[in-house]
């Protein structure tokens, strides 16, 4: 038998002492690549705007027929935020440099407000146009000739984005790539596991996700009938306010509100102490119909099982400590907020925490198991960093299934980013955001205490709510 000298041979049981580290630079035809924007929302948009600024090289894949194509499920509710959170500074720059008019700071837009007044004269800009590829669903992204398990040169492989173009399959590459996605169109099931269930989906006739048109297009469809609203957010109480007003011309309407929160009180929010004041009107709002016995409050409420009954819905679960029946209803709305979609990202290596869903690096100041603060401590590049270099996750789609992410927050996200990929650092490294706080904060830091704080600033080391 050979012998074989094992000092000599470099092998996977070499000793651990021995590091390599090899750093590698794109090669000069990656450079010259494109940067790849995944989606043209809001935040998608914003990332061109700051890319065309810095003269850098993109293409913007959309999977609609138009840009901000998921808006138009919700055109017909009113932001919170008005416009001056809801512009991205370097879209209103180039904008203003073609005659473009900003509506009012103070307004509040509706979604398709939103659309037509600034996304659509936004992506007719000829720089961002030009760019723009309609119609293209990303199936897969890869390094090329490279998957997940391959380390060796992986940094300096150009990125391959694989898409579905009008059913044809095309294939882009890219230096880097902004996942700006979004979470709509992906939304949480009603059952108190998380898990989407066969009983569920038999009865998708009777069941609406998202925020329907009450006062327009849907109107029919809930006038006269018992109506279940589930979930505790900014949605849910949209909802909610809709079906109010409808039902003060059709008193026979019955309207259930479903939540797994302890009290009803949390889902007010700040109210009055709300620094964005269309916000905090909803809580009160709400508060008000509650009182006056408008709405039925179901909560805490764990739904375990839906079936049907004589044309009828009946919601089972857990009601505080006791099972409970929930019959009689003709249509349920869920309002259980949504969750993001990997499904394209499988060979890529992401940092994403387990619980949340959202950047690794973000969990801590959003995590609602945690505090239900709407007020995160501004963050950048750094914070969206993945293990896959010069790939990002913005936007909402950042933010996981935590519900409180505002469009500002991703407008800073992607100045940072861009100024990264462009070489700026300094500017990058710089963030800065002042975004309107909540009015309340409840920071959890075990099972059973609650503690209520001011959100008063603290070092951006702390991971706190209010940090």
């Amino acid at each position: 038998m050979k012998n074989i000298d094992l000092k000599q041979t470099e092998s996977c049981c070499s000793s651990p002492s021995i590091k390599h580290e090899i750093n590698i630079q794109p090669t000069t035809a990656s450079r010259h690549l494109p940067v790849a924007i995944i989606g043209a929302g809001p935040i998608g948009l914003a990332a061109a705007a700051n890319l065309v600024e810095r003269g850098e090289n993109f293409i913007l894949l959309e999977s609609g027929t138009n840009v901000g194509h998921n808006i138009s499920d919700w055109g017909h509710v009113r932001l919170f935020s008005p416009w001056q959170y809801n512009v991205d500074k370097a879209a209103a720059r180039l904008l203003s440099q073609h005659g473009w008019s900003s509506p009012s700071p103070d307004e509040l837009p509706t979604g398709q407000q939103l659309l037509d007044n600034y996304l659509l004269p936004l992506a007719n800009l000829e720089d961002i146009k030009s760019q723009l590829i309609l119609n293209t669903k990303v199936i897969g992204i890869s390094r090329k000739d490279t998957d997940k398990m391959k380390s060796q040169l992986r940094d300096g492989n150009p990125f391959v984005i694989y898409a579905d173009e009008r059913g044809t399959l095309q294939r882009y590459e890219a230096k880097a790539v902004i996942d700006a996605t979004g979470t709509w169109g992906h939304s949480n099931p009603l059952y108190a596991s998380g898990i989407l269930t066969n009983e569920e989906q038999s009865l998708s006739a009777n069941i609406y996700y998202g925020i329907p048109n009450i006062q327009g297009k849907d109107k029919q469809r809930y006038i006269g009938k018992s109506i279940a609203v589930v979930g505790g957010g900014h949605s849910a109480l949209n909802t909610l306010l809709d079906l109010a007003q409808l039902k003060e011309s059709n008193p026979e309407m019955n309207i259930m509100w479903i939540m797994r929160k302890n009290r009803v009180e949390e889902a007010y929010g700040g109210e009055a102490n709300d620094q964005l004041e269309a916000r905090g009107e909803l809580g009160t709002r709400i508060h008000q119909l509650v009182n006056s016995e408008q709405i039925q409050v179901v909560t805490p409420f764990r739904i375990q099982k839906l079936s049907r009954l004589a044309e009828k819905i009946t919601i089972s679960g857990v009601y505080k400590t006791e099972s409970r029946d929930l019959q009689g209803i003709d249509e349920i709305i869920v309002n259980t907020g949504s969750r993001p979609d990997f499904s394209f990202l499988h060979e890529l290596r992401l940092s994403i925490d387990q619980a949340t869903e959202s950047i690794e690096t973000l969990a801590p100041l959003i995590d609602p198991n945690v505090h239900s603060c709407g007020t995160v401590r501004p963050h950048g590049e750094r914070e969206l960093r993945h293990s896959e270099k010069d790939f990002y996750i913005v936007g909402m789609k950042s933010y996981g299934r935590a519900p409180t992410f505002l469009m500002a927050t991703g407008y800073e996200q992607v100045r940072s980013v861009v100024a990264y990929l462009a070489g700026d650092y300094k500017a990058a490294e710089k963030v800065e955001l002042d975004l309107p706080e909540t009015g309340v904060c409840s920071i959890n830091n075990s099972p059973t205490k609650e503690k209520e704080s001011s959100c008063t600033p603290i070092p951006a080391t702390n991971s706190s709510c209010c940090s």
